[in-house]
């Protein structure tokens, strides 16, 4: 323990990073190593960068390991822990120690989520008794780890197990809350000023976010008891609030951060904004929303907080007003013409414009304005500049009813910067940013950030505006127009692309490929951007465009694109842009098999910049890209030409043993993935460079990081799939079989990829070679349901048993397992089949109910034991529970779209559920089709009526003996379809 100060040092020198987060990652699973690590970051004499570092990693102990299956934190250390955490954040009070109280904070708010309040249950207490009446260097850190505990409420759904916190919270937390609050307010708006009146004001807006907390989900009776003291006019704190502005806390007009009451007036805002949304009737119990519609007039009207600063309170303030159009409530606040009118002018147009610090970031921080700009377009909640909220603004005037108003005040705005344009066009292009930004929001009348805008101002005509004023900048040559003008272009093109016809779009394709040579970083980056949204385009499940479409273009789009990323330098630098690694992606996706002319040239520079990147990892979305491309490469272009197989593996072998041998954590899922996809195009034997691979992937830190199981497991399916003969002679299958008893079928996490392995052993091994292997299998299914049964759990458990009763293997009948589970415990089988099969068979997702269908017909018709008292007294009950997945017959067929679905429109899921998770980055692209284990069954009801029809004769007594209602009306129906059981 007296190492972990020089380990956490250590742990900051990129050298000896990896060895000293492994000795750390050994040593805290010891006892007592919390309380060690604790004291090390409370002792003031450390070295600072040691205490934060030690911050950090126990925040990241709190994040990844408090629940962890393996080599688990002691219980005891977890609760002397959480005894100490409360006491720890007063003793980090001062304000040199902030950066490490926000860890620590953190740190309290991850274990509340996970042990609140069922193991802490003194938490609220603890943090009440810490609160003081005249010490605000305290109530800051005791308030800021309060927030960090219930701003988790905020984006959780609704449940009883989320209002049982709530009110728990609330029933100890409301008094002292309102309290401290009327108590801070009254300090801060008595005169004179206290002298700590910063701190005493970061308490206030601390507190505005705790009142948000509090409200985020219903109405608490402290509160709304609690109304007009906070939202009167005149005298409700909120209100005051709005106008008060201390000379002491004014800050420099160049200063970027925003100052304390502009900090607060944007939570106060929030607030306005969350009540307008979900306690309408209480706001109108007053007029709050116009006080507050008035203070937005004082406070932005012409453009009077023009400084960066006042950037994110102009921009709430904006929101708030948005909102309050949206919700219809206000309609006389802003139906009238001269209001919107007014709206325009006084708070639309002045913030409409690009700024000079936008401009500076367009040159000096360029993938900053991308993200800030690209953040509008999905929900009101996305708003993040100036520009966008005052767009927001327009957009809520639109679809509110208003858009003949609006679009005709506006309409003339444009037309007015237009003409100042073309007046001069080299010295007025801001005129014409302003005017086709205008137009875009004008024209959106709803919008998603995956789609752009779907629905549009019947007033405005998108497609003519396009053609007069913005093709003729998407064709300009370079440098004859403003630089911000092409991104304009090309941004419209993104925002519409909806609107414009498939032809149109074809013809704009040349265009945007030409701005990917550009010299600018915003321009050729918004040109891959917009060709990805492009191309992604679908049309009910098909895509727009396919493979013919960018036949002649797709090589040198991707060349251009290749450039780019290749031209960047350093591996930092080379991952930044992922905007350009994710069209490229795009391009091999679409363009599929028209790549395989120059297929050789693209791996190799894939590769290429693989080895550069792998140099630093830096940024995961650029890492989840560039191995889907080369995925998607091999997947499509091996397909279509099998003899390119040696040419990848030559390719990729290297690198691949590489990011192995250096352990580069960040890639080897990845690796694991498209091993696996390299292997199953291999369709008989396994070459000895897979082979000798084996042993490594055999060995326990191999499956030590989550993120690599799934990988593994597909890689090892393929092994089985191929090699199965081999690995019984070498005893692999045995190590096989001990991954999945020991590390996998134990965890919780991990136990889903234990069966999937599992099924792959049943599938490929002999049943006579596995059958010395098999009862142990079944005791640790069956251990692991005693001791720590989950509802998934069960369910896994069921399917395996009926996907091994299911798979046509010769030796592998239903009695094979059946034998297995009755050599363990007699009539044990009989409890499981009743008391865990039958319940999950209704529960069945449609693609594992044909599995299941066919590995009960199995059991009920091939099985001796299950036709032998007392064994057959289950067997009834077994027998309606198939009868129950057949009268949803359309549980047992495959939908068109299911069918038809096995190719692209996989690949692009990473829209939803890709990109990159810590736990496991899964490549679409190394996914195949999904095969049908049953496939020899075509329709299981058929297969049911041979197989009753060829019966056993004891078969017909337990038909009998069944459900009489349920039974005779089924057996009647497959006698029609030509099935009689006599």
């Amino acid at each position: 323990m007296s190492d972990i100060a020089s380990l956490l040092q250590a742990s900051l020198q990129p050298a000896s990073r990896k060895q000293a987060e492994q000795q750390l990652h050994a040593l805290a699973s010891q006892p007592g190593f919390l309380a060690h690590l604790l004291t090390l970051i409370l002792n003031g004499s450390c070295d600072r960068s040691t205490r934060l570092a030690g911050g950090i990693y126990l925040k990241n102990i709190a994040k990844l390991r408090w629940e962890e299956d393996d080599a688990p934190i002691p219980e005891t250390d977890k609760e002397a822990l959480r005894s100490q955490l409360v006491p720890a954040m007063i003793a980090l009070s001062d304000h040199t120690d902030k950066a490490i109280r926000a860890q620590i904070a953190e740190s309290v708010a991850l274990i509340a989520e996970l042990d609140f309040p069922v193991k802490w249950t003194d938490l609220i207490d603890q943090l009440i008794s810490s609160l003081s009446q005249t010490d605000y260097s305290i109530n800051v850190g005791v308030l800021q780890t309060a927030h960090s505990i219930f701003n988790q409420w905020r984006a959780q759904v609704r449940s009883d197990e989320l209002f049982t916190e709530i009110n728990f919270v609330l029933s100890r937390f409301m008094q002292p809350f309102l309290n401290l609050s009327n108590q801070t307010a009254t300090i801060l708006l008595s005169s004179p000023a206290p002298p700590n009146l910063a701190i005493v004001t970061q308490a206030q807006i601390i507190l505005a976010d705790i009142f948000y907390d509090f409200t985020c989900q219903d109405l608490p009776p402290g509160i709304e008891d609690a109304h007009d003291s906070f939202f009167a006019p005149q005298i409700g704190i909120f209100q005051r609030f709005m106008s008060w502005d201390p000379v002491e806390l004014r800050s420099d007009p160049d200063e970027t951060q925003p100052s304390l009451p502009a900090q607060l007036k944007t939570k106060i805002f929030e607030i306005g904004e969350l009540y307008i949304k979900l306690f309408p009737d209480q706001l109108s119990r007053s007029p709050a929303v116009e006080g507050f519609v008035q203070s937005v007039w004082e406070l932005i009207g012409s453009n009077k907080l023009p400084g960066v600063a006042d950037d994110s309170l102009v921009s709430q303030s904006l929101r708030f007003i948005s909102t309050a159009i949206r919700s219809g409530y206000y309609k006389s606040l802003f139906s009238s013409r001269e209001t919107i009118a007014s709206l325009v002018q006084g708070v639309i147009i002045p913030n409409i414009g690009l700024r000079d610090h936008e401009m500076e970031q367009f040159e000096d921080e360029p993938l900053e304005f991308i993200r800030l700009d690209l953040a509008f377009g999905g929900s009101a909640s996305e708003v993040a500049t100036r520009r966008q909220a005052a767009a927001d603004v327009l957009q809520a005037l639109v679809s509110s009813g208003y858009q003949t108003e609006a679009t005709e005040i506006v309409g003339s705005w444009i037309t007015s910067g237009l003409q100042q344009y073309n007046s001069n066009p080299a010295q007025n292009w801001k005129a014409k940013d302003s005017a086709i930004y205008l137009l875009t929001a004008l024209a959106t009348e709803a919008s998603t950030t995956q789609h752009g805008v779907t629905s549009t101002n019947a007033l405005v005509d998108v497609v003519k505006f396009f053609s007069e004023h913005v093709h003729q900048d998407l064709q300009a040559s370079a440098g004859s127009i403003h630089e911000i003008l092409y991104v304009d272009a090309i941004r419209f093109l993104l925002t519409f692309r909806n609107q414009l016809t498939r032809d149109q779009l074809l013809l704009v394709l040349p265009l945007l490929a030409r701005h990917l040579n550009a010299e600018h970083y915003v321009t050729y980056t918004y040109a891959a951007i917009t060709i990805d949204r492009i191309l992604f385009i679908k049309k009910g499940t098909q895509l727009l465009f396919s493979q013919a479409d960018i036949h002649d273009l797709a090589a040198d789009l991707l060349n251009a694109l290749l450039n780019k990323i290749e031209a960047a330098g350093p591996p930092e630098k080379v991952a930044e842009n992922d905007h350009l690694m994710k069209c490229a992606m795009r391009i091999i996706v679409t363009a599929r098999q028209t790549l395989t002319p120059v297929y050789q040239q693209v791996l190799q520079r894939l590769v290429n910049i693989l080895g550069v990147i792998a140099q630093n990892p830096s940024n995961p979305n650029f890492d989840q890209y560039i191995f889907e491309s080369i995925s998607a490469l091999f997947r499509f272009v091996v397909s279509g030409t099998p003899s390119t197989l040696p040419t990848f593996e030559q390719a990729l072998f290297g690198p691949f043993t590489f990011i192995l041998q250096q352990d580069i954590d960040q890639y080897i899922p990845y690796v694991f993935q498209i091993l696996a996809q390299m292997l199953e195009a291999h369709t008989t034997g396994v070459p000895s460079e897979y082979r000798s691979l084996l042993p490594f992937l055999l060995t326990p830190t191999c499956w030590q990081q989550k993120g690599s199981i799934p990988g593994l497991v597909k890689l090892l399916k393929a092994f089985l799939a191929r090699d199965s003969a081999e690995m019984v002679k070498t005893g692999q299958i045995a190590a096989v079989l001990a991954v999945i008893q020991q590390r996998l079928i134990p965890s919780k996490i991990n136990d889903g990829w234990g069966f999937e392995l599992l099924q792959g052993v049943v599938q490929h091994v002999p049943p006579a070679q596995l059958k010395q292997y098999f009862k142990a299998v079944v005791m640790t299914l069956l251990t692991r349901m005693q001791t720590s049964k989950t509802d998934k759990y069960v369910y896994l458990f069921s399917y395996f048993l009926l996907f091994t009763m299911a798979v046509d293997v010769d030796g592998l009948g239903p009695d094979y397992v059946i034998s297995a589970v009755e050599e363990i415990q007699p009539q044990l089988w009989s409890q499981i089949l009743v008391n865990f099969i039958v319940p999950q068979v209704p529960k069945m997702p449609h693609k594992d109910r044909k599995v299941a269908a066919v590995g009960l017909i199995r059991m009920l018709t091939q099985s001796t034991i299950m036709l032998t008292p007392p064994s057959a007294q289950s067997w009834p009950p077994a027998f309606v529970s198939v009868i129950k997945l057949f009268s949803e017959p359309q549980y047992l067929s495959k939908t068109k779209d299911e069918e038809q679905s096995t190719g692209i429109t996989e690949i692009d899921f990473e829209e939803q559920t890709a990109g990159y998770q810590a736990a496991y980055s899964r490549l679409a692209a190394a996914d195949g089709a999904p095969v049908d284990p049953v496939a020899y069954v075509r329709d299981p009801q058929d297969f049911l009526g041979q197989a009753l029809v060829k019966a056993d004769p004891r078969v017909k007594g337990l038909l009998a003996a069944g459900d009489e209602k349920v039974v005779q009306p089924f057996l009647q129906a497959l006698a029609t379809s030509g099935y009689a059981i006599r």
